[in-house]
């Protein structure tokens, strides 16, 4: 198994300083993003790569091959595994990737969210999908950047 050091719901998800302070905070030395629609984006998965600091590997896969990679012996990477949405981490952690935390970023307003805490919004199917992680034994949290104190999701759902 992969040593996963975070794991974030971002809905950009590789963006300047939150990024640096997190790959900092975290020792991270691996971004997975995990994406079906930006794994087949060529220029997408280019401006993500190029948005990281010098010397982070970056890899955007599919659901299916992040669970395919994710699952695979660790090597001494410390992998930072960014989604867009909750179902995205679910989908790995029922498809055997261990996650024991995950930090809830930026998820922006739209028509079928409503606000959840501060910032950021959540669609019902996406509030009963941390439910569930919660329910799962996962420790979802809010914390938009490290220097920030940290909300257990849970006082909100």
């Amino acid at each position: 198994m992969r040593n996963i050091v975070f794991a974030r719901i971002d809905d950009r998800l590789i963006h300047g300083q939150v990024m640096t302070a997190w790959v900092h905070e975290t020792k991270g030395n691996e971004i997975v993003i995990v994406d079906n629609e930006v794994a087949q984006d060529e220029f997408l998965k280019m401006i993500m790569a190029s948005s990281v600091p010098a010397g982070i590997k970056v890899s955007v896969l599919t659901e299916d091959g992040g669970i395919e990679y994710l699952t695979q012996q660790a090597d001494d990477n410390k992998i930072i595994v960014l989604a867009k949405n909750p179902h995205v981490i679910e989908n790995l952690i029922d498809g055997g990737v261990v996650i024991e935390a995950l930090n809830v970023g930026g998820m922006g307003a739209r028509k079928d969210r409503s606000k959840l805490y501060r910032n950021i919004s959540v669609s019902d199917s996406e509030r009963q999908c941390f439910k569930t992680l919660a329910d799962k034994g996962v420790r979802v949290f809010v914390q938009v950047i490290p220097e920030e104190n940290s909300a257990d999701i849970k006082q909100y759902l």
